[in-house]
């Protein structure tokens, strides 16, 4: 699993913790000390995963994950202190899959990049029907009716999860697991984001509400054509 992580951040002592952290457990690090810098670094040696800092001189960490979005899928975890958290949420609407809040331990930022780097749809699967969606799981697209959406990773993961149980009651505590590792099953503010996000594309593109809220449960998805029938059948 071992890959490629590029870390961006204006501190220099947290740019050399994490090179000697993520290096002993046999990843291939590079660092740089301002988004600009960072981004140049990023298009010459594209990396499997970027971590981040919100808050750098220049260009912001929000402004740094749009650009990444703009030219790869790659996952993004962003750092930030406490009291920045719209930034946070900016951060995740702009593209970053998740976030780990200043100071933070080396452990739990390792966990959270391996779950990242291992997290995949099933090899076994190749796609999923649910209604007027199609899943291309090789592909990593989703088509609703018949036109691809235009995902980030993470919400291609969370759509995609959700149509593996059409009509199905998800727990917040169930999706935030399956998409974004157990580390996560105490963070509702990922689902909030991420699902609004979603509804709005999806809403944008038929003038329907696919995901349901079951308050202080969850979440329920509904792909239109969809019936009980079919899904037992399958």
């Amino acid at each position: 699993m071992p890959g490629r992580i590029l870390v961006i951040d204006d501190e220099s002592q947290i740019t050399r913790a994490l090179r000697a952290a993520l290096t002993a457990q046999g990843f291939d690090v590079r660092t740089a000390n301002d988004p600009e810098e960072g981004l140049q670094v990023f298009r010459e040696w594209p990396p499997d995963l970027l971590i981040t800092d919100l808050m750098m001189p220049g260009m912001s960490g929000v402004d740094l994950c749009r650009e990444v979005r703009r030219i790869a899928p790659t996952p993004i975890i962003v750092l930030s202190v406490r009291e920045h958290e719209r930034s946070k949420v900016e951060a995740l609407d702009a593209g970053a899959d998740d976030y780990v809040t200043k100071p933070f331990s080396i452990q739990e930022l390792q966990a959270r990049v391996r779950a990242h780097l291992r997290r995949a749809p099933e090899r076994a699967e190749t796609a999923i029907e649910a209604g007027d969606f199609v899943v291309d799981v090789a592909a990593h697209s989703i088509t609703l009716q018949g036109k691809e959406l235009h995902l980030t990773p993470k919400e291609f993961d969370l759509l995609a999860h959700l149509a593996r149980h059409p009509g199905k009651v998800l727990t917040h505590r169930a999706l935030l697991t399956a998409v974004w590792g157990g580390q996560a099953a105490h963070q509702p503010e990922y689902l909030r984001v991420f699902v609004g996000q979603l509804r709005k594309k999806l809403e944008s593109e038929t003038g329907r509400q696919y995901i349901q809220t079951e308050p202080w449960v969850g979440y329920r998805f509904i792909p239109e054509g969809w019936t009980e029938d079919e899904h037992e059948s399958h």
